[in-house]
């Protein structure tokens, strides 16, 4: 499947580099979509509608806003559509891209280094059927960039406020970490070190227990111990109801990062 991007953006150069092919991509003018080629190979298009008609998938990378004006500009001529515009629906595309093809998509900044998690949007109902032959490669692609989570689409603002956004919450608190570490003596890379290898393997060890996050934190606490009273510190500060916050005004307000 030769795929061409329409945008060349962070996420784009994220999926591009995950990919790791050479690259047909364009750009309104930044440079960007010649530098991906200058690094991965490929070549930079001179414009949309030249794009859509010769790849097999267009992926919208672009932002949210400049959606009518590229769909203006290839409808007719693309072939298929994957979407990774956020807050931009099934419906929306159909609207803009009749009798095409079309997925809504959201990736997250890891598939850079294929260890990503792609949500993909389930509509309930669809104006114009999709081959099941081409969403599953569609999906296959996607899929090795890390893992596909389909979800139905009215879900897909909750999963995308945990997996869209988690990278910067993730980063978020292992800086925090870091900085108390740093307060305590230790050095910034030691930290850092600990840190994340500490986050890497306890992620791995959720999974290892069935995604039982309690059961994880049993294992680690005794009673009155010192991680009793880090968890009871964490409790105090609202770390939970900050979580719930942050899912709010990211669903609220779903449009770009």
């Amino acid at each position: 499947m030769k795929v061409g991007l329409i945008g060349s953006g962070n996420m784009a150069r994220a999926l591009a580099r995950g990919w790791g092919e050479p690259v047909f991509c364009t750009d309104s003018g930044s440079g960007r979509a010649q530098a991906l080629v200058d690094e991965l190979g490929g070549e930079r298009v001179e414009s949309n509608r030249e794009l859509a008609e010769r790849v097999d998938l267009v992926v919208l990378c672009h932002k949210p806003y400049q959606l009518e004006t590229v769909a203006g500009e290839i409808a007719g001529s693309v072939k298929a559509v994957a979407s990774v515009l956020g807050g931009v629906d099934t419906r929306t595309l159909e609207g803009h891209f009749r009798h095409t093809a079309v997925l809504a998509l959201m990736p997250n900044t890891p598939v850079e280094i294929r260890q990503g998690v792609v949500v993909h949007a389930k509509p309930e109902h669809r104006s114009f059927p999709i081959d099941p032959e081409l969403e599953a490669e569609v999906l296959e692609l996607f899929g090795r960039l890390g893992r596909v989570v389909s979800v139905p689409e009215r879900l897909m603002g909750a999963a995308t406020a945990i997996s869209g956004v988690g990278p910067a919450y993730q980063a978020l608190l292992a800086e925090a970490q870091v900085d108390a570490g740093v307060r305590r003596g230790l050095g910034a890379q030691v930290a850092s070190e600990l840190v994340t290898a500490t986050m890497s393997g306890t992620a791995a060890l959720i999974e290892a227990r069935a995604h039982d996050t309690l059961a994880v934190r049993r294992e680690v606490t005794s009673p009155g111990g010192s991680t009793a009273r880090g968890l009871d510190a964490l409790e105090r500060a609202g770390l939970r109801a900050a979580f719930q916050d942050a899912m709010d005004a990211v669903v609220q307000n779903p449009v770009g990062r």
